[in-house]
């Protein structure tokens, strides 16, 4: 009892002694890296639709190569054919020179029908040799584009690989650093702590019976002891950005002289959880955002016991940095 008033009475010389300006920076501070965590989700968002468009447009690039295939198939059949059309009129040609040879001593009018059908057959002839030379240049320009495009395609599919890789060695982390969560945190799963994974960040959830006294923002023992095996993790893992969030359910709170609501106390809760991470681990203070959500993001709506007990909790959210990922993206 004796220590607990020693407590409230430092609290409240701590309290008391905080200038203004100091709380308006720190309230600066949480806008700023709520700002910045805005636009990094932005930022992801982004990722995955280009991710997508990259996609989508492989996927084009291949159909308009196997059309392009197939159109230079079917230009070479016409090609050949015009080649064999050519041969036979000038085998006629030919003929009809010999013809012409045979009958030079013949009637006018015969030599004339003569000289008519070999000038068509000639003009015929030099209308086939410049279908053939169109024909050989697009089909030409064809195989130019399609070098073009099959080049285009490598490097896409090397850069989408990279993505790949990428993106798979982030998942990698994850899954690693949730077992090596798991396993310090081994004694209080299903104690009022969970781990799980979603949408690619590690989730620590603690209840509140682990972390606080009802309506209190000061930490419990038992949440003290998991919080410190938590800032070993933390400490041996310095490329994880950390998200406290603190929850209320909806019953209103009654304002007294420390706590205004349900959200003040769900953000007080919040930094309660980071100094105590701090204060048990070498951790560069940049890798955290405290934020109280108060009772505006619920895990269960309904308005039962034990929804509301399942909603008054604090989670822990580890995200990897996506420092090479984005590095990636702007040398594209």
């Amino acid at each position: 009892m004796r220590n607990l008033i020693l407590l409230l009475v430092c609290l409240s010389f701590v309290n008391a002694c905080v200038p203004i300006t100091k709380f308006r920076d720190t309230k600066k501070q949480n806008q700023t890296l709520e700002e910045q965590k805005a636009r990094l989700k932005t930022d992801l968002e982004k990722l995955q639709v280009d991710n997508r468009e990259l996609v989508s447009n492989l996927e084009r690039c291949e159909q308009d190569r196997k059309k392009m295939i197939s159109d230079s198939l079917r230009r070479y059949e016409t090609l050949r054919q015009s080649e064999k059309d050519l041969r036979k009129l000038q085998s006629q040609y030919d003929e009809l020179q010999s013809a012409q040879d045979n009958i030079v001593k013949g009637s006018a009018r015969e030599n004339s029908k003569l000289l008519s059908q070999l000038q068509s057959t000639q003009t015929d002839l030099q209308k086939r040799e410049d279908q053939l030379k169109i024909a050989e240049q697009s089909l030409n320009e064809k195989k130019r584009n399609l070098e073009t495009m099959q080049f285009e395609l490598e490097k896409r599919n090397e850069k989408l690989k990279e993505l790949q890789s990428v993106l798979n060695r982030k998942d990698s982390a994850v899954a690693a650093l949730k077992s090596k969560v798991s396993s310090a945190l081994l004694g209080f799963e299903n104690n009022g702590l969970s781990v799980n994974i979603k949408n690619g960040k590690v989730y620590v959830s603690l209840d509140e019976k682990l972390l606080f006294k009802s309506g209190s923002f000061v930490v419990e023992p038992n949440g003290i002891t998991a919080l410190k095996k938590l800032a070993k993790v933390l400490e041996q893992n310095t490329d994880i950005n950390v998200l406290i969030e603190g929850h209320t359910d909806d019953v209103p709170y009654k304002a007294d002289a420390s706590v205004k609501d349900n959200w003040d106390l769900s953000a007080k809760r919040a930094t309660a959880v980071v100094r105590i991470l701090l204060e048990n681990g070498k951790i560069d203070p940049v890798r955290f955002t405290a934020a109280g959500r108060g009772e505006y993001l619920p895990v269960d709506k309904l308005k039962t016991t034990q929804a509301r007990q399942k909603n008054r909790r604090t989670e822990i959210i580890l995200t990897p940095k996506l420092d090479e990922l984005l590095k990636i993206l702007e040398n594209n």
